[in-house]
């Protein structure tokens, strides 16, 4: 519904009743947005919600009506989150209906009873309050809808782990702890063996470096770690999501080896994710100096880095301290997340850096404190020793609970397992249970956060943290019309983790339902082993390319960068045309403000072979409504559709276009 400021008056004597009937409506649209949206400001819309220049298919964006009301801004806004069907979508039978569900869309904040959502193949075709018939369909009354989980701290999809994920309700399983040296080896060999979750890997550095067949002491020649740079470029142009580093396990890698490979993750716009050097606070390293090593390496290149399990590695013991230096440095404008595993006992192997000498005083443990997992062995001197020569993986109680629910509230970390169950099932019972104990535990029984973060924190922002590389990703995390039909069906009052120690293969209790590319892996019936819908999560560059159409700007003429369908230009053009812009490093925007004069700018073309990236970079017009740029080396691009939106119009001439004001 729209008004328009302009419409002619029309007789005097009905005036008085459109004013009445105009301030129902403004009544009733403060009513929706703070009833609804739990928002004190009348008209407001949800923090995620769609604005005046939400992103479309074609790279572009949607104005808003500059001249709709308050009433209609909440009735947009409230309409905006769940669709509103057609008679004709109301008349087809979709392949899958979950109905009467409390569906929590995090990307929206969506939380919402008595929602229906219909998948057709495997994509979520509508979340609407309406009936709909589907060809099977599950009653979820009383259950909560979510987004299927993602685990992007996990390690390679095995055979046997994948299971244990589903019933956890996990349909994305990444290793960005360990990965692969050889993504092309890697993604079609778990392709070849049809693993029932989606999966993805880092270029994983200690696998690479192993070639060299260095000790996990000493640091890599120069030339050697040129070699791994370029392995490193290979691997992400053939689909690796990241890089990973485990500084603690491999203590001989120096800033000199991981540096340009900071830089090379900087270029290709992708995260590195650390496993962090140091997890106690005894001299000499401490968590401390850990904290300062990443921050500082994210401070040196401007590259995203993840902080793997601060629990149990970089906050044990400090965590205060450690979650204040993170958001210290995001509030610098650093792009810094983190991760933890919901127990407060970690688990490693006996003969890794981590029991080097010095690890009870370390750890503030004793033997009687290690427990070796899949078993109800404590440890003893001799059984310890015996078991470290065996490489045995083992349980540590050495986390302070406190530092597990003080970092689950940091609004910058994220869920993440930091296992999968092996066979012979020596594994920590996180490998089963991470993401059901987070919500039963410490959502449901100990309310340390909201179900609405805690699904957040489990699905969208491990897709944010790797989607600007990863379209993939782009549509996980969310339900919602056009995205993945990947979804997880849980009873609140019953999700549970049940892997303990020494059985840590137990499945967890709860998950109703899962579903996988739109495939239901999991229902009353138990898991479906033969249901194998996992699909590959790989990075994708797209490079400028020769030619491209022009633009033709009231007297200016410039080159358009094309990326995915739709056209843009350089920023620096709009200099010439009435318009200044401030960089704000916090936020990482610009801020566009008209002037009085125009500026000739210096406009070069974009440079044949270079990288197009999708930064996150934001183009705030003077009205507040926001643009997604492009970024091609250090110049940013925007799309002409947000121009036709600010009031250009925009015209196709030929192979050009042209730009006239209206």
């Amino acid at each position: 519904m729209t008004y328009s400021r302009n419409s002619r008056a029309r007789k005097r004597g009905i005036f008085p009743l459109i004013l009445a009937i105009a301030v129902l409506i403004v009544a009733g649209g403060i009513w929706a947005a703070t009833t609804l949206f739990g928002d004190d400001k009348p008209g407001a819309l949800s923090e995620s919600s769609p604005n005046a220049t939400t992103p479309i298919a074609d790279g572009g964006s949607k104005p808003s009506s500059e001249a709709a009301s308050p009433s209609t801004s909440a009735e947009q806004s409230e309409e905006g989150i769940i669709d509103q069907p057609t008679a004709s979508e109301l008349g087809k039978t979709y392949d899958v209906v979950i109905s009467n569900g409390r569906v929590i869309n995090p990307e929206t904040k969506l939380d919402q009873e008595g929602l229906n959502v219909a998948v057709q193949g495997g994509s979520i075709v509508l979340v609407t309050d309406r009936k709909l018939k589907g060809k099977r369909e599950i009653d979820a009354t009383g259950l909560v809808v979510a987004p299927g989980f993602i685990d992007n701290l996990s390690y390679d999809p095995n055979p046997v782990g994948v299971w244990n994920k589903i019933a956890d309700g996990v349909t994305t399983n990444i290793a960005m702890h360990g990965g692969t040296a050889n993504p092309d080896k890697w993604y079609p060999y778990y392709v070849r063996n049809k693993t029932p979750v989606h999966f993805g890997a880092s270029f994983f550095y200690t696998q690479a470096r192993n070639q060299f067949k260095l000790s996990r002491y000493d640091t890599a020649k120069p030339a050697q770690t040129q070699t791994l740079v370029d392995q490193a470029e290979k691997a992400l142009n053939n689909g690796a999501l990241g890089i990973s580093f485990s500084l603690e396990y491999v203590p001989g890698v120096n800033d000199k080896e991981i540096l340009p490979l900071m830089k090379l993750a900087k270029k290709y716009n992708v995260p590195v994710y650390f496993h962090a050097r140091y997890s106690d606070m005894e001299e000499p390293g401490t968590n401390i100096d850990a904290m300062n090593e990443l921050i500082g390496y994210a401070r040196a290149s401007g590259a995203a880095v993840h902080i793997d399990h601060i629990n149990s590695t970089g906050g044990t013991f400090s965590m205060t301290q450690s979650l204040k230096m993170v958001a210290d440095a995001i509030a610098e404008g650093l792009d810094i997340t983190s991760c933890i595993y919901p127990y407060d006992y970690w688990g490693t192997y006996l003969n890794s850096a981590r029991f080097d000498e010095g690890w009870q005083d370390r750890f503030r443990i004793t033997y009687k404190d290690l427990q070796i997992a899949g078993t109800k062995e404590r440890l003893t001197a001799e059984s310890f020793r015996k078991y470290q020569q065996q490489g045995k993986l083992a349980v540590a109680y050495a986390i302070p609970k406190q530092d597990v629910i003080d970092s689950l509230k940091a609004p910058y970390v994220m869920i993440g397992s930091d296992a999968i169950l092996e066979p012979g099932f020596n594994n920590h019972p996180r490998a089963s249970g991470t993401f059901a104990r987070t919500v039963g535990l410490y959502v449901r029984e100990e309310q340390v956060i909201s179900l609405s973060d805690a699904i957040a924190k489990m699905s969208l922002m491990p897709a944010q943290r790797l989607e600007k590389q990863a379209p993939a990703l782009q549509k996980k995390g969310r339900i919602a019309k056009g995205m993945d039909a990947d979804i997880v069906v849980f009873d609140y009052d019953k999700i549970s983790d049940k892997s303990t120690v020494d059985k840590p293969e137990i499945v967890s209790a709860g998950i109703e339902y899962v579903l996988i590319e739109g495939q239901v892996a999991l229902d009353e019936k138990g898991i479906h082993k033969d249901v194998h819908a996992g699909q590959p999560i790989k990075s994708e560059f797209l490079r400028v390319k020769s030619g491209g159409s022009s633009l033709s700007w009231e007297g200016s003429n410039d080159t358009l960068l094309e990326y995915r369908g739709a056209n843009y230009v350089d920023l620096a053009a709009l200099e010439s045309h009435g318009y200044a812009y401030q960089w704000d490093k916090v936020a990482h925007s610009y801020s566009l403000t008209l002037t009085d004069g125009k500026a000739g700018a210096v406009v070069p073309k974009p440079k044949v072979g270079e990288l197009i990236l999708e930064r996150g970079y934001k183009l705030i017009w003077d009205n507040g409504a926001a643009t997604e740029l492009l970024s091609v080396g250090e110049r940013n691009y925007v799309p002409l559709s947000a121009l036709k939106a600010h009031g250009w119009k925009l015209a196709k001439e030929g192979v050009g276009f042209t730009l006239t004001a209206q």
